[in-house]
């Protein structure tokens, strides 16, 4: 097990300020939903995942008074396959967002379609990256049920908005073009503030009806800038170094980035000051959808899920970003308030991805979904009652470079490659995914389940990854010889 009921206690000053009253409503029982959803946010720099730095209450409360899952993982770790996976509830390879700026399909019908067609209003601000490569591309022509979409951009890490008589634009502008700059950025322009601005008024104008909504914040992925006073507040943070950045290169899997240099420690704590600005940052903000939720009082009835894309390895293997199957950038933070379905404090350890998430979250909405998703229901390990569960996920790389597939399980990893043998991660007694298990004796069971689940997954999935010639001949070998 990853992770200890512990790491959840919040000091009782926190719970005093955030244990925010409950109200009904006579007219309207359906729950909304509110989708947060951060951009390639390391999980560890979250307080409710042991993070010792930043103090992050507000994300917190929503795993303290709903769920907190210790094994959530994005089906594919980078940022337009992800989404796309989240939205439908459908492999990459069925999306087909299989890399970034790939369009998803004018056939998938996402978890927002379904609920506008139950009478939901719909809304979203933020990054969507779902539309090809228009950057930054306000205001998609397809809308994939998010009728309100004003806000809604395809593609960019902007830092500023602006609102102007013609629409939304970014607010950093050289030679007439947006960029990424962030002087003069403050509590109403800086891209955090500004879509949360946004969640804030279409929750006051949709108090009254069931309504979903989604921000996509652009944070904490680079560039690592954020306003003040964030930019400075961790500046003397003891920033932490990753044990695997001084692994060996018989530790470093081909597909983990054996070639090119590595990062050293001063790069580290140069570079997470700013990152963790971004992360309080982002936790400000979301006390204010608390609050907002609070004043309208609804939010007994709302349900709200904290996640992000992918991850960032910030350091760890001696590399930033993601694109590979270690924990830093696969997996994901993923907390859920359901008030009057899903417990407070609930733990979910089992493997889910983002393919679970739109049938797990209809379902606890009790709305019913087309048909045509290929993530599973989830939904009875929230409540407590998933005894009997298929404890596997399934991550895969992007179609853009050498091909991997992954099998993961609360407490193991198994990554077959194109590019190198197989590995086995034991992640309980080997977190930091140093060593490879794949040969020693004592695994061989958990070899020989993970490697069925994930021939299972390629067969029933039609993952052209699995007929790759060196892919399907480490799967048919390692079957073999077990």
């Amino acid at each position: 097990m990853k992770f200890q009921l512990a790491a959840l206690v919040i000091p009782l000053f926190i719970l005093i300020n955030l244990c925010l009253p409950t109200f009904g409503t006579e007219k309207n029982d359906s729950l909304n939903l509110l989708v947060i959803q951060t951009d390639e946010h390391h999980f560890k720099t979250l307080g409710c995942y042991g993070g010792q730095i930043v103090k992050t209450p507000n994300i917190d409360w929503i795993g303290e008074h709903g769920a907190i899952c210790t094994s959530f993982y994005a089906t594919t770790p980078v940022c337009s396959p992800s989404r796309g996976a989240l939205m439908s509830g459908r492999y990459p390879q069925h999306t087909p967002v299989t890399d970034n700026n790939i369009p998803l399909d004018e056939k998938i019908v996402t978890f927002a379609e379904i609920l506008r067609r139950k009478g939901y209003a719909t809304g979203y601000a933020g990054k969507w990256h779902l539309d090809g490569k228009g950057k930054p591309q306000w205001e998609p022509k397809r809308k994939f049920g998010w009728e309100d979409n004003r806000f809604m951009f395809n593609r960019g890490h902007w830092k500023k908005f602006e609102d102007t008589e013609n629409g939304p634009r970014v607010a950093a502008r050289r030679n007439g073009k947006p960029n990424y700059e962030v002087a003069g950025a403050d509590e109403k322009s800086f891209s955090t503030d500004w879509l949360t601005d946004k969640v804030i008024d279409f929750v006051n104008l949709n108090r009254s009806k069931p309504f979903c909504y989604m921000v996509d914040y652009p944070d904490p992925h680079g560039p690592n800038t954020v306003r003040p006073p964030y930019d400075v507040m961790y500046a003397d943070a003891k920033v932490p170094i990753p044990r695997s950045l001084k692994k060996t290169l018989g530790q470093t899997p081909k597909w983990g980035g054996r070639q090119g240099p590595r990062l050293t420690a001063d790069t580290v704590r140069s570079i997470m000051p700013k990152y963790y600005g971004m992360v309080k940052c982002l936790d400000d903000n979301v006390g204010r959808i608390l609050e907002s939720l609070k004043i309208n009082k609804i939010l007994d009835r709302t349900l709200i899920v904290f996640t992000s894309d992918h991850g960032d390895l910030c350091g760890e293997h001696g590399r930033l970003n993601k694109g590979v199957p270690y924990e830093g950038s696969a997996r994901i933070p993923f907390l859920l308030h359901c008030p009057g379905k899903v417990p407070a404090r609930t733990i979910v350890n089992e493997a889910l991805s983002c393919v679970d998430f739109l049938p797990t979250i209809l379902s606890l909405m009790e709305v019913k979904t087309v048909g045509a998703e290929q993530g599973r229901d989830a939904s009875a390990l929230f409540r407590g009652e998933g005894k009997e569960w298929r404890d596997v996920a399934f991550i895969r790389s992007t179609s853009g470079g050498q091909p991997w597939l992954c099998a993961v399980a609360d407490d193991y990893k198994i990554v077959f490659s194109a590019m190198d043998e197989p590995w086995l991660f034991d992640l309980a007694e080997d977190p930091d995914e140093m060593d490879n298990c794949f040969e020693l004796p004592k695994y061989s069971a958990v070899v020989l389940r993970l490697t069925k689940a994930l021939k299972s997954y390629c067969r029933k999935y039609e993952d052209p990854y699995g007929e790759i010639p060196e892919i399907k001949a480490a799967i048919k070998k390692t079957l073999g010889k077990r």
